[in-house]
């Protein structure tokens, strides 16, 4: 464990110095390449992709996929930092992703290589580090998957604390116009679209999706950005406005944006349905033998990479996802050590099953 906590480290170290914003992420794909390539183990590479499997993979046997990303958002105005020099300071690793994704990035591809020459596996394992996962682009996992073959179950490396996050959020963005007719704001003429548009923004306000998911409460509806008019003196014939809707597990997004054009006037346009709400039954094996580690399950109110996967997921890693994005981002050292270890300890005892 000594080796894999001090090569870990030294890997999210390099990772940090990196500039990898989304879509840019070649720089660190190549490095994570290197490192692999120093350990013996193939990897294969799909644009900013790398992924590799178990030295005695078996197509008979059901594969477990352990995903996580090595992008990374802008540094915010509000660093006091270098956010690309990677620097310990009481027990804290700095840098610009370390916490989201990087520790657990690392602490996933360590599991991975304690696992890569086992013969006695009952399952396969696939290590993917993958792109894009910050904008949610189409060049990242969802991308990648078709290229993996079946995959029975995913571990999806975010900032959670080591806590299972067994459902998580889908996000679902809708562009809305309300029409009417413009007119001389001082005459009864034309057809106000602003007011058309305050009646739809006030069914998204109240209204109350009938099932409550246990996990994620209801789904949430928040109309975020408006525009309309022209000048002061001509009734506005369009208002444009936005709304954001965090979908949960008992609703995929097709079905709620079928209940939203039954009850809304305005011309709906959703800018993508990927991005689905997820969950994994409570009573999954790898789900019990989390809880049986004392491994907290809680439902997710963000998204991940899990909105891209058809099959069960759960997300899980080191860190904590309320530094994500902030300045001056960091992880505690032994949050990676400590998740190196519960990986492993998660996957042997799934094995022993």
């Amino acid at each position: 464990m000594t080796t894999l906590n001090s090569e870990a480290l030294a890997l999210l170290k390099q990772l940090i110095a990196i500039e990898s914003f989304s879509t840019t992420e070649d720089k660190t794909a190549t490095l994570i390449e290197s490192f692999f390539a120093s350990k013996k183990v193939i990897t294969q590479r799909l644009c900013n992709n790398i992924w590799a499997k178990n030295k005695h993979f078996d197509a008979s046997k059901p594969s477990i996929l352990l995903n996580s990303h090595h992008d990374t958002v802008k540094p915010n105005s509000q660093y006091t930092r270098d956010p690309f020099e990677p620097v310990i300071e009481d027990g804290k690793l700095y840098g610009l992703g370390s916490n989201d994704a990087g520790g657990p990035l690392v602490a996933l591809i360590s599991c991975f290589l304690h696992f890569y020459e086992r013969e006695d596996l009952k399952f396969n394992l696939i290590i993917a580090a993958t792109a894009e996962e910050e904008i949610s682009g189409k060049n990242g996992v969802e991308l990648l998957l078709p290229h993996l073959g079946a995959i029975s179950f995913g571990i999806v490396g975010e900032p959670t604390k080591m806590d299972i996050a067994i459902a998580e959020k889908g996000l679902l963005v809708i562009d809305c116009v309300a029409h009417g007719k413009t007119g001389h704001a001082a005459r009864e003429e034309g057809e106000n679209a602003i007011y058309k548009a305050l009646k739809d923004i006030q069914w998204f306000k109240n209204y109350k999706f009938p099932i409550v998911s246990e996990a994620l409460g209801s789904v949430k509806m928040s109309v975020t950005m408006i525009q309309a008019g022209l000048q002061h003196n001509i009734v506005p014939e369009k208002c444009q406005f936005i709304v954001d809707i965090r979908t949960t597990d008992s609703y995929n997004n097709e079905e709620v944006l079928q209940v939203i054009r039954q009850h809304v006037s305005a011309e709906i346009k959703p800018r993508s349905v990927r991005l689905n709400p997820s969950s994994v039954p409570s009573d999954h094996p790898l789900v019990q033998i989390g809880n049986d580690l004392n491994c907290k399950l809680y439902g997710s109110p963000t998204t991940s990479d899990q909105a891209l996967m058809a099959f069960s997921t759960f997300k899980m890693g080191p860190g904590d996802s309320a530094r994500s994005h902030s300045a001056d981002e960091f992880i505690f050292v032994d949050e990676i050590y400590d998740g190196i270890a519960l990986y492993i300890k998660l996957l042997n005892t799934f094995n022993r099953l």
